[in-house]
């Protein structure tokens, strides 16, 4: 291989590398401390907020990629159904690209009515390794990390929902993880 090229992909890969969260929460770990303004100006903590509900989703979205727009109506759907439950969907915008009035706005048009955050300087995303919109993790009561991954997948298996039923009723999570696909977040 030319010399030239090799360092062309060296650099190009420590860049990338950079830019990228440097671990993830493993299932079981404790929600990291998170603090933040949600977009219509509320404070959100999420050690606090988890011991309030039974569960607690937080998705990472995007109002441009279409596999993030791909899920809106069935997020939409389940936090409908589940909220009752006390299970709080958390909608978290970690894209650089995209303005905090861009991310209410398309929430509005979605008709999501839960909590958003406009992730500025990626802290959220980096805290808890999100790379991808959508991209979820769910916490128990306790603060545990119980489910990462996709909503569902292309075949329709609803992994979220299996996960949330699982906490709903005390049962361990069949597939705590599940591959997200979808957009990377540009982060800062």
């Amino acid at each position: 291989m030319n010399a030239r090229l090799v360092i062309l992909l060296a650099s190009a890969l420590s860049t990338s590398a950079t830019a990228l969260p440097a671990a993830s929460l493993r299932i079981g770990d404790s929600a990291p401390d998170v603090e933040s303004a949600t977009l219509d100006g509320k404070s959100f903590s999420l050690k606090q907020t988890v011991r309030e509900h039974n569960a607690v989703v937080v998705m990472f979205l995007s109002t441009v990629c279409p596999y993030s727009n791909l899920h809106s109506d069935r997020i939409r759907d389940l936090s409908r159904e589940l909220g009752p439950k006390g299970v709080l969907f958390v909608g978290v915008n970690s894209n650089r690209t995209e303005a905090p009035e861009e991310v209410a706005s398309h929430a509005r048009e979605h008709g999501h009515v839960f909590p958003f955050i406009k992730d500025r300087g990626n802290k959220i995303a980096n805290l808890l390794g999100a790379q991808l919109t959508p991209e979820v993790f769910v916490f128990d009561r306790q603060g545990r990390l119980r489910y990462h991954g996709r909503i569902e997948s292309k075949y329709r298996s609803p992994d979220l929902k299996n996960a949330l039923d699982a906490i709903l009723t005390d049962r361990p999570v069949r597939e705590p993880e599940a591959k997200a696909f979808g957009c990377a977040i540009t982060r800062e």
